[in-house]
């Protein structure tokens, strides 16, 4: 027997059972367990992706470089992804049963997880913790770092990953925006999605929707702090790539995705 999945499958664990009938008698059989990932080789899939190289890069490659510091001064920070790591596929999938959308409605967030776009926004949700749903990082920009691990010490995804199960899916403390990119780079590879990690100097962050960085001064030219407005030094983001049959073909290809907790999104 061949046993060809679709194209647009639901991905996760499966059940594999062989049943016989002869007559009135039916003989029933488990035949094992295998886990269904996207498939960027595969052209019906919405994350194919032609190029040989990039599958490589974007898919395979468990290294990676980030970019970090400002503007006049580029750091090159490396990486560990680790997506084929012992556990990480598991602990990848288990992430997903942890999210809100599952625990609010399994049947419907199972029967989309053949779409790249759903999965996008349920690994984004679940690689920060800030919004109570046992996501993996726990972000913090200010303040002393003593009591747990530093975020600048970070250098791959595995042993975030891996504390996470161990202290039973309890967020890891602490994250910055390169550290929850890393982490979501790792999950979203290791299911089947080609992703990469953009970094962006003297990064603007519009809290107000109007498209531009507003700064108040008095009539003497004092500065007041109204705006909540901000300049960040460097803000470090995903992509990933699949095609947006519902925006149409000439949105097709590298989608933003943002793990970084700030205000939430409509």
């Amino acid at each position: 027997f061949t046993i060809t999945s679709p194209a647009n499958a639901v991905i996760g664990r499966y059940n594999l059972t062989l049943h016989v009938t002869s007559g009135n008698k039916i003989f029933s059989r488990f035949l094992g367990q295998f886990v269904l990932l996207f498939n960027p080789w595969c052209p019906g899939d919405d994350v194919y992706m032609a190029n040989e190289d990039e599958r490589q890069e974007y898919v395979l490659n468990e290294n990676g470089i980030i970019f970090v510091g400002n503007a006049k001064y580029i750091e090159a920070r490396g990486w560990y992804y680790g997506q084929f790591q012992n556990q990480l596929l598991n602990i990848c999938l288990t992430m997903l049963d942890l999210s809100l959308y599952y625990r609010q409605d399994a049947a419907i967030d199972v029967s989309r997880r053949g779409d790249p776009k759903y999965m996008g926004r349920v690994i984004s949700s679940m690689i920060n913790g800030n919004d109570n749903d046992n996501g993996v990082l726990m972000g913090k920009w200010q303040g002393s770092f003593n009591s747990h691990e530093n975020p600048s010490r970070w250098d791959g995804s595995v042993a975030i990953l891996q504390k996470w199960r161990q202290d039973n899916y309890k967020p890891v403390q602490y994250g910055q925006c390169w550290v929850f990119a890393g982490v979501m780079c790792t999950a979203l590879r290791c299911l089947g999605i080609p992703t990469r990690l953009v970094s962006n100097f003297n990064s603007a962050h519009d809290v107000d929707r109007n498209l531009s960085i507003d700064k108040y001064y008095d009539s003497s030219g004092k500065s007041l702090n109204i705006s909540k407005d901000s300049t960040w030094d460097y803000h470090v983001w995903n992509e990933s790539w699949f095609i947006r049959p519902d925006l149409g073909t000439s949105y097709n290809g590298w989608q933003v995705l943002d793990a970084t907790p700030q205000e939430q999104s409509r």
